[in-house]
């Protein structure tokens, strides 16, 4: 009985992997609007049922790949980083490096990013948007914490911040300057608005509590 069901375990986690894989050449060459699920399920060789049983819904699925993709910038920018950077090349260095991971993606990410993680998406419909977001800001407050700022504190703040972060993945999806020049202007302008937002807020607590 053991050992079935560690078969078992092994023949999903293949399954899983199948689907992952084959959805992202299909989202590649043919485009995430274009491709179907049915589509996904031929490609990866199972019934159209049991591709449900792993991804409620192809917006899911898309969202799972790009999310693997940028939990690997997480991973590159924590490898990256020397300590020594001010808050705003901090934020910079982070959303960088996972613009750097998701490079495979960029043909696709936006109509999953517009489909999974926008204001208007329904995060009921795509759990793993919601799972990537809170991932991405628990990183962020982190790196927040080591400046000495409390990114719980704010509700605005991290609205503001996430506004910022899908804005300028949105911007890069579609950036056709040289290296993408355009969006690392972008982006560092906008994390030198979002710090700036803050040392803002936290000069006005100080005066608060002073008064």
């Amino acid at each position: 009985m053991i050992g079935s069901m560690r078969i078992s375990a092994g023949m999903k986690a293949k399954t899983h992997a199948r689907i992952v894989e084959v959805a992202r050449n299909l989202f590649q060459d043919k485009g995430f609007d274009v491709t179907t699920t049915r589509d996904i399920a031929a490609a990866a060789k199972i019934a159209t049922g049991t591709l449900f049983n792993y991804f409620s819904s192809k917006e899911a699925l898309g969202m799972a790949i790009v999310a693997e993709s940028l939990r690997a910038g997480h991973d590159d920018y924590e490898a990256r980083r020397r300590g020594l950077e001010s808050l705003d090349e901090d934020l910079f260095l982070l959303i960088a490096c996972c613009l750097r991971c998701i490079e495979p993606c960029r043909n696709y990410v936006a109509p999953v990013i517009e489909a999974a993680m926008s204001p208007f998406a329904q995060s009921r419909l795509c759990p793993e948007a919601d799972e990537f977001r809170a991932q991405h800001m628990e990183r962020v407050a982190d790196c927040l914490s080591r400046h000495d700022f409390a990114m719980d504190s704010s509700f605005v703040a991290m609205h503001l911040y996430w506004t910022l972060y899908l804005g300028v993945l949105g911007f890069w999806s579609r950036d056709e300057s040289p290296q993408q020049e355009d969006t690392l202007a972008l982006l560092d302008q906008s994390m030198r608005l979002f710090v700036a937002s803050l040392s803002d807020n936290h000069a006005r607590l100080e005066v608060s509590r002073d008064a």
